[in-house]
């Protein structure tokens, strides 16, 4: 830090640099908190590494495996849709994975309850047209 010191002191002398000195002011300040800032608010592993495990299993249907044909598209468009309307679904609901492949579809990751799932998945069955089409594979974060 005694170098910083020398460099903000030579760009402050002349008025012609006052701008260089407040973007490097900015930059020194904007790096510090960087660093700084995830120590103060405590940094959080994901919670959900086993859970994504599943997603290496390669019978198990993963998001990249999405079809592109225009009625999965539009089906896992209305379902995501449905679930986002719902605000009194927890982010983790709103964030399952959705795979729409020939007119079925697979729904993953965890929600909070168990009132959460049936909402899920009753959202997707009155958009897929019938349960037999849907496939569970939610779970319920304790």
């Amino acid at each position: 830090m005694r170098g910083t010191g020398k460099i903000l002191a030579f760009m402050i002398r002349g008025e012609n640099n006052s701008m260089n000195a407040q973007r490097i002011l900015f930059t020194i300040t904007l790096a510090v908190s960087s660093i700084a800032l995830p120590a103060v608010l405590g940094a959080q592993a994901p919670d959900n590494t086993k859970i994504n495990k599943n997603d290496r299993d390669a019978g198990q249907p993963t998001a990249d495996q999405q079809k592109e044909n225009r009625s999965d598209r539009e089906m896992t468009k209305q379902i995501r849709q449905s679930i986002m309307a719902d605000k009194s679904l927890s982010s983790y609901a709103h964030n399952v994975k959705i795979i729409s492949q020939n007119g079925t579809v697979t729904l993953k990751g965890p929600v909070k309850s168990e009132d959460e799932k049936t909402s899920v998945m009753s959202k997707a069955v009155a958009v897929a047209g019938s349960a037999d089409k849907v496939t569970d594979q939610i779970t319920v974060k304790h």
